[in-house]
């Protein structure tokens, strides 16, 4: 594993949870958005009957109907007792997962690729919560990995923001130490299959570096429980890198090393995007180094998916 030093300390390199909470602003007044099918926000529509909020039908009462569901006005106009009959109905709940181990700690452009991450996260969480929806978080460094089970309203996402940046904070902690262990993604994600809210979804939010071997059956067995979206984020390093000499740390011994770049701009298509949709997941390439205006639009076409639920 290699990794180019990150800048200095700076807002570029730090995830600060105010600033993610201010975010919203971004998301509030997208049209996409709307309401549930229910008319309501909070859940969608399943193919169920239950006890949600969309009347199926009214019809006659029967024995073993609850009497809770008498509908009054219909029972009035005929002289029978009717009931309504509803369609069940699921919540829609997101759980976001920042990958934020060592090789994700770095970045080009002004801002380290896990700052980035962290950003798009928050902006998809907005988007879940406004449309009434719960978002909890999972992110992973190197060491523990940090769970925040999900929750609604601006409750849930001001614990998801501080969630985010006290997991950022600890992992740069970490690689300052020089405990730089860098745990395979299918392994720091093996713990995200019981947690994902079955019929939700999941964002994931990484580099994709060292998935490890297992992490394609890793995905299929997410993918049967819920919606998966990868926020693929990209240093423009990657995808452009200028001409130059930079300084790197490689091996076990972190050694200084120096890599010189001759400047061509990638015109190949990048396997990563690929490999995660052939997966079955819902990808969106994020720029290290773009405002988080320019991420919102980039996640508009996701607030389809995500309001539209998985029926």
């Amino acid at each position: 594993m290699s990794r180019i030093l990150p800048q200095a300390a700076n807002s570029g390199a730090e995830v600060d949870a105010d600033d993610l909470f201010r975010l919203r602003h971004l998301v509030r007044h997208i049209p996409e958005r709307g309401l549930a099918p229910t008319g309501r926000p909070g859940g969608f529509a399943g193919k169920r009957r239950g006890n949600g909020l969309e009347i199926v039908d009214v019809r006659p009462f029967s024995e073993g109907d609850d009497s809770r569901h008498v509908d009054a006005a219909t029972t009035a106009r005929t002289g029978r007792t009717h009931v309504r009959t509803f369609r069940d109905e699921r919540e829609k709940t997101a759980l976001l997962v920042a990958d934020f181990r060592p090789s994700m700690l770095w970045g080009t452009q002004g801002r380290l690729r896990s700052v980035a991450a962290a950003t798009a996260l928050a902006l998809a969480g907005w988007r879940v919560i406004e449309a009434g929806g719960r978002v909890g978080i999972f992110a992973i460094g190197a060491g523990a990995p940090l769970y925040i089970a999900p929750q609604g309203r601006e409750r849930g996402m001001a614990a998801v923001a501080g969630g985010l940046a006290r997991a950022h904070a600890e992992a740069i902690e970490a690689a300052a130490a020089g405990r730089r262990t860098e745990p395979a993604l299918s392994t720091a994600l093996e713990a995200t299959v019981s947690l994902v809210p079955r019929d939700g979804t999941l964002f994931l939010a990484t580099g994709l570096d060292e998935p490890g071997a297992e992490f394609d059956a890793l995905m299929a067995a997410l993918r049967r429980r819920a919606r998966l979206v990868a926020l693929l984020v990209r240093d423009r390093f990657e995808t452009a890198p200028p001409r130059g000499a930079y300084p790197y740390l490689s091996g076990a011994g972190s050694a200084l090393r120096w890599a010189f770049v001759t400047g061509r701009e990638r015109s190949d298509p990048d396997p990563r995007i690929a490999r995660l949709e052939h997966l079955g997941a819902e990808v969106r390439t994020i720029d290290a180094d773009a405002d988080p205006e320019a991420m919102a639009q980039s996640l508009v076409e996701l607030a389809k998916g995500v309001d539209a639920g998985r029926s």
